[in-house]
């Protein structure tokens, strides 16, 4: 074996210097053989160190290295045998060896020093300057000395070995720590977002970074997306460059995010100033000098994601970095493979969901919103469901249930029952506790034998003429309650009734048990409320205080745009920070207030001359100037009704329908109502986009003149301005098709000092209204 390759195989002990064990028997022979100098030398890959060393010449005793290729103590390690020279004159090789030290002309004794498995390492070594006979004595001592020192290295390679061998185990020990914690960290993450948090952490324990940055690099490899911060060094993602998404990133930018994500190359920087030479583009953009790491993240052949880590504080990447990054991305890797499947999975399972849950039909006389939130820990589908079936114009049947789970087979029984429950209430005029009769029998005798809770409710207009007449838009209500939560009925004057008579047997237990029908009336105005129980289930809360916090919440939301009733009670119940538990479904159907001649509510005819008269008196603000006719009608004559539109665009269609059915009901020509409505759509879709809410539909209906006047309040105070369109442009034409097809338009400002209408609530914005008169021509473009 090689001399280097006996020293590169036995365990680095450290002895680079002076050493007292080896000093120690230097000193020993020495003494005992009486000589001139004595040393015990190692090889070292570069040379000889002499850990014991006494009566060497300078530099060597205070350096305790030899450079020389050629030494004795070379010989003996590579041939294994010792050296004796009573007179070293005999041997030129070794007589200028000997020189070095001052002891040409002397006499030396060289024996192997062994290592474990007694491989020669170096040798015990005594020199004369002067030739001298070496007795048996001599040599047994000396045999003896090297021995020790034999024993002395054996014991520290097997010190140094088991010390090797705890850090392994140690580095072991952390890197399956590591595993475990990187594999508990994302066992849960079933979002990017989860992701992200999860390596900030892991990261942030491992390296002491300050933060840590996931971005998901694009299928077509053109972007990438940061999952919810930028770090400073993607500042185009942070919105420079004009960026419309600012946590976006083109690839063929040049940033250290974007050009991982080209090439794969993971990118490491000591401090700011190793990020600046090579970027020279984010001077003045880092917040600090710190490290920075920038990572790639592979699957299936290409960089799904890049890992951005930073550091406040300059460093280098030491090895237990490099070892943290190398076994993390994997598990980033994996984790947002595990969310892209379940992603998928729940896309599944919400198409599934949409085409059971259908949205409720349009009804002439009742405005319906509904909304479903599915239990945010399973596939996002369950067996809450809801239904609404229009038997005729004067007649709807509402539909709410929940069928025990929250997963596919729950989705799938809920799929069955609400299927059978709509033929029936479709083929069958019964009352609800008939078709919850039929319904169990049909779950016993066909399947799926399902448990769940349900409400079913019957809603008939009544008459407003006869031998009992009612309040126009006024319904007779009748349910029949499975086990289900109360249904909730917000009245008019403000209050809140809990329907809360004893509710039946839930379905699926006894087929044949007796169910009953309760009554109560709905008048114009007033909602109804249906809910599943995951709207009011609370651990350590009882169910009854909930609905009576349900009850408060909806009293609250009095003023809340039947459309966004159902999500603003799912926010204000369900937590938005903790998993949601179960699934929940809203249902909620507000009768409307009829629109005709004679309001019988005083405040209602008070707060509607408030808009004609503010309309005759902003005549000076119209498109076209004011004339002695416009003087407001009387208010026995007019037809008015008032409409808090819910600020969404998915609120668009149910406004303008309204619209319709106040027209057509007032018996407005279809050629007016289409004008209207194309006019209406304008007006609602510009106070929807830039004017925000509250947004309030006002229609006036003149029965005498055939005047129709609509009204949009927003709030906000820009007035629409005319602008003429190129052909190309898509938007713009809202006010010349006021321009063009209006008998007049105007805008009212709104100071926030009055009530306008009885959705007015003394806030500031505009009115933009227009007024349509039968038979009018369409104006020529100006």
């Amino acid at each position: 074996m090689a001399t280097n390759a006996q020293a590169a195989s036995q365990p680095r002990l450290g002895l680079t210097h002076a050493d007292d064990a080896f000093d120690r028997i230097a000193r020993l022979v020495r003494r005992q053989l009486d000589v001139s100098m004595a040393t015990v030398a190692l090889v070292a890959p570069d040379g000889l160190v002499l850990p014991g060393a006494l009566g060497m010449p300078e530099p060597y005793q205070t350096t305790r290295r030899l450079d020389h290729a050629a030494t004795l103590t070379q010989r003996v390690v590579e041939t294994g045998s010792p050296i004796v020279l009573r007179d070293v004159t005999t041997n030129p090789e070794a007589a200028a060896v000997c020189r070095l030290f001052g002891a040409g002309n002397g006499a030396v004794v060289v024996l192997p020093v062994h290592a474990a498995d007694d491989v020669p390492v170096g040798a015990l070594v005594a020199m004369d300057t002067s030739p001298r006979e070496w007795t048996g004595a001599d040599l047994a001592t000396l045999a003896d000395l090297a021995a020790s020192c034999s024993g002395e290295i054996r014991l520290r390679t097997e010190r140094e070995r088991a010390r090797q061998a705890e850090r392994a185990a140690r580095r072991e020990q952390r890197r399956s720590q590591l595993l475990l914690s990187l594999s508990e960290a994302f066992a849960g993450a079933t979002t990017a977002v989860q992701v992200e948090r999860a390596l900030r952490g892991v990261v942030a324990r491992g390296t002491g970074a300050s933060a840590s940055y996931l971005a998901l690099v694009e299928p077509d490899g053109r972007g990438v997306t940061f999952v919810s911060g930028v770090p400073d060094i993607a500042p185009q993602a942070a919105g420079g460059g004009g960026s419309i998404n600012p946590l976006r990133a083109r690839t063929d930018s040049n940033l250290p995010v974007c050009e991982v994500a080209r090439t794969g190359v993971p990118l490491f920087f000591a401090g700011a100033g190793e990020l600046l030479a090579r970027y020279p583009g984010l001077a003045g953009l880092l917040r600090n000098d710190g490290a920075c790491s920038v990572l790639p993240v592979h699957a299936d052949g290409r960089v799904v994601a890049v890992v951005c880590t930073r550091w406040d504080m300059p460093r280098a990447h030491d090895a237990d970095t490099s070892s943290l990054e190398a076994t993390l991305t994997p598990y980033v890797a994996h984790a947002l493979d595990r969310v892209a499947l379940l992603e998928a999975r729940r896309q599944v399972a919400t198409t599934l969901q949409d085409a059971l849950l259908t949205d409720p039909p349009a009804v002439a006389h009742l405005d319906i919103a509904t909304t479903y939130e599915p239990a945010t820990r399973t596939d996002q589908v369950g067996g809450d469901w809801y239904d609404v079936v229009a038997v005729d114009d004067d007649t709807t049947l509402l539909m709410i249930g929940d069928v025990a789970g929250h997963d596919m087979q729950a989705a799938a029984h809920m799929g069955q029952l609400r299927s059978m429950l709509r033929a029936l209430a479709w083929s069958h005029d019964e009352t609800p506790s008939v078709l919850l009769t039929l319904l169990d029998r049909v779950n016993h005798q066909l399947g799926p034998r399902a448990g769940a809770t349900a409400v079913v409710v019957r809603l008939e207009r009544l008459p407003v003429v006869g031998e009992h007449p009612h309040t126009p838009g006024t319904y007779a209500v009748t349910w029949s309650n499975a086990g289900h939560p109360p249904p909730l009925v917000l009245r008019a004057d403000g209050t809140v009734e809990v329907l809360r008579p004893k509710s039946d047997l839930l379905l699926g237990v006894v087929p044949a048990v007796e169910r009953t029908d309760h009554a109560t009336m709905l008048r114009p105005g007033e909602t109804l409320l249906l809910y599943t129980d995951g709207l009011v289930e609370a651990r350590g809360t009882m169910l009854i205080d909930r609905i009576d916090l349900l009850a408060r919440t909806l009293r609250a939301s009095a003023s809340v745009a039947t459309a966004a009733l159902p999500g603003t009670l799912v926010r204000a119940l369900v937590p938005a920070l903790a998993p949601q538990r179960d699934d929940v479904a809203v249902l909620a159907v507000r009768a409307r207030v009829a629109a005709v001649p004679d309001f019988a509510s005083s405040e209602a005819a008070a707060s509607l001359a408030v808009l004609s008269e503010e309309s005759a008196a902003s005549a000076a603000s119209a498109s076209t100037p004011p004339s002695p006719d416009d003087a407001a009608p009387s208010v026995g004559s007019v037809v008015r009704a008032e409409r808090r539109v819910a600020e969404s665009l998915a609120e668009l269609g149910p406004a303008r329908r309204w619209i319709d059915d106040i027209l057509e009901t007032s018996g407005v020509a279809q050629r007016e109502r289409r004008t209207a409505m194309l006019l209406s759509s304008e007006l609602l879709t510009n106070a929807l986009e830039h004017g925000g809410g509250p947004v309030t539909a006002m229609v006036e209906v003149d029965a005498v003149t055939a005047l129709v006047r609509v009204g949009v309040r927003d709030a906000s105070r820009v007035r629409p301005q005319l602008r003429h369109p190129e052909p190309h442009e898509l938007s713009g034409r809202g006010v010349e098709f006021l321009e063009r097809l209006a008998a007049r338009w105007g805008v009212i400002d709104h100071a926030g000092t009055e009530t306008v209408g009885r959705h007015g609530q003394d806030l500031t914005g505009k009115t933009v209204w227009f007024e349509l008169r039968p038979g009018q021509r369409v104006r020529p473009r100006a």
